[in-house]
């Protein structure tokens, strides 16, 4: 947890304004952006593969973006589409 700290106030003032945006922005420095990309998209492909294997390929996109792998399985947990259903004719004029 010290080397956590440490880096976080690398170069920054505590007593100065920005202090707060300086620490956030040292921390953000830290995290992995290109593998949490890389990965989301990875998720969000496979999500819309399967999405496509079961009739819902935006339900599957949506579902694999917002909960990673385990959307997967809400898709899969779903019944298939029966495609596009045309509506019911409408009753005869009097």
């Amino acid at each position: 947890m010290d080397e956590l700290l440490a880096k976080a106030m690398q170069g920054v003032d505590p007593d100065a304004p920005g202090a707060f945006l300086q620490v956030f922005m040292n921390l953000m420095g830290l995290v992995p952006w290109v593998a949490l990309c890389v990965w989301s998209l990875v998720f969000v492909a496979v999500g819309a593969l399967l999405g496509w294997w079961r009739g819902r390929v935006v339900e599957g996109v949506v579902w694999a973006a917002v909960l990673g792998p385990i959307g997967w399985f809400v898709v899969l947990a779903r019944p298939r589409s029966k495609g596009r259903t045309t509506p019911p004719p409408l009753p005869p004029r009097r």
